[in-house]
């Protein structure tokens, strides 16, 4: 698989190895992450991976929530099982509000090999990068304006992401709360992503989601917050938030008015994210889905075949993401000697 890994030390019966997330976030970055998950994706369209369903887990007495995601590539050495929170209570607590881990498990015996004490890197990274892939193969060659709907940590992941795959000039930011936005736009502009790229705090989902090239939705929204007049012909609407069957951040309309609209796994977003909605909404058919993202990927479907589609991509997150990014951290670790080994 890409992502400069070759072939590592393997593990001593009976040991596992723990790395925790400095060592983690040393391991894992952008660039290598982007490479492996496209690389996934593909496997996973072309039949060589394995993708169980997601177990969603609610704490509603603390409004926390708790999803369990596994995946296998076929051939490839471990398979994982990842484990993400989200608690939106901490922020007042002074705490992360988001948490988790990876398990990691030899493929030949099932025995557990790695604990990835990642607090949530690793689901951060991948879910953002997954944003480039679509982008790459979905957004059009020339992108000038990106709207950001939500300001939180994956917001800032999106857009560093998205600067790995395209240039932009014009990001606009929207959040609920106007002074957290603000941050988020400082601390992007710091990040060096090109010279010119203008930041702008928008004062609302319209303003933000007007004229856009590119629009990425990253709440835990519950009600429709982009409305499908706002979209632009020729606009690729990156669907990242709704990975629970009760969130929504478009109207169903929107991919109603799509001229396509990409799944990163069908079945998957039958059961929650945009597609869910709008579905069962009786919006769209099923069969407007035209095209899973690793076939695309893969080459058996066609990406953007037009500058005027507007095209809405439903990223709910699949475990081959996760398994394919831990693999990376393992068998770099192993290679580079991090970590520390338990003898069970």
């Amino acid at each position: 698989m890409p992502g400069g890994v070759v072939p590592s030390t393997p593990m001593n019966h009976g040991q596992v190895l723990i790395l925790r997330e400095p060592e983690i976030r040393s391991l894992l970055d952008a660039n290598g992450c982007l490479q492996v998950v496209e690389a996934a994706f593909s496997a996973y369209a072309r039949g060589q991976a394995e993708l169980p369903a997601v177990i969603n887990l609610e704490v509603p007495e603390h409004h926390g929530e708790v999803h369990v995601k596994a995946g296998h590539l076929h051939t490839r050495p471990y398979y994982a099982v990842k484990i993400a929170s989200g608690f939106l209570d901490n922020a007042h607590l002074g705490l992360a509000t988001s948490d988790g881990m990876v398990l990691m498990f030899d493929a030949k015996t099932g025995a557990v090999v790695g604990l990835l004490l990642d607090h949530g890197y690793i689901t951060d990274l991948r879910t953002g990068v997954a944003g480039a892939v679509a982008a790459k193969h979905l957004g059009r060659a020339t992108v000038e304006t990106v709207a950001v709907i939500g300001s939180g940590v994956q917001a800032r992941y999106q857009i560093r992401s998205l600067a790995l795959v395209k240039k932009f000039r014009e990001v606009r930011v929207w959040g609920r709360h106007e002074e957290k936005a603000a941050v988020c736009i400082q601390e992007l502009s710091r990040q060096g992503l090109a010279t010119d790229l203008r930041f702008v705090l928008a004062s609302s989902v319209r303003e933000a989601v007007r004229g856009a090239d590119i629009v990425i939705t990253v709440t835990a929204s519950r009600e429709p917050l982009v409305q499908a007049d706002w979209v632009a012909t020729g606009a690729l609407v990156i669907a990242v938030g709704s990975d629970g069957p009760d969130k929504q951040e478009l109207a169903v309309e929107v991919l109603a008015r799509a001229d396509r609209v990409i799944a990163d796994s069908l079945p998957q977003c039958l059961r929650l994210g945009e597609i869910h909605h709008a579905v069962e909404r009786g919006a769209i058919a099923s069969d407007k889905v035209t095209a899973e993202l690793g076939q695309i990927t893969a080459g058996f479907k066609p990406g953007r075949t037009s500058d005027d589609e507007i095209i809405v991509c439903d990223l709910t997150g699949v475990g081959v993401q996760d398994v394919a990014a831990a693999s990376l951290v393992l068998e770099r670790a192993l290679r580079n000697g991090k970590g520390e080994r338990l003898s069970l």
